[in-house]
């Protein structure tokens, strides 16, 4: 998956806005924000529709940079087996 440009992502209320391909805004929520930055030199967030059935969600996982003032920024696809495990683990970790 290519970039994706997302707005207004704050902590306190986790929720993050994505523009799809068309535009057009799609609301997400925030399962997890993983600070990652020492190891692999960025963050990742785990993410869902805000729409969805809480009981069957489907979870997209994407490592993130903010813009300068953190209002924003892009989300990018995962690359690396190393970064997969390491989300595996902290969602593991998580649901324990």
């Amino acid at each position: 998956m290519s970039t994706i440009t997302y707005n207004d992502y704050h902590e306190d209320n986790d929720e993050t806005i994505l523009l799809d391909k068309s535009g057009k805004e799609v609301s997400y929520e925030v399962l997890l924000a993983i600070d990652r930055k020492k190891e692999f030199g960025k963050n990742y967030m785990l993410i869902y529709p805000s729409n969805s059935d809480h009981e069957d969600i489907e979870l997209e996982a994407y490592s993130y940079v903010e813009n300068e003032e953190g209002t924003g920024g892009d989300l990018t696809s995962i690359k690396t087996d190393a970064e997969w495990d390491m989300i595996e683990e902290v969602f593991n970790q998580f649901m324990d």
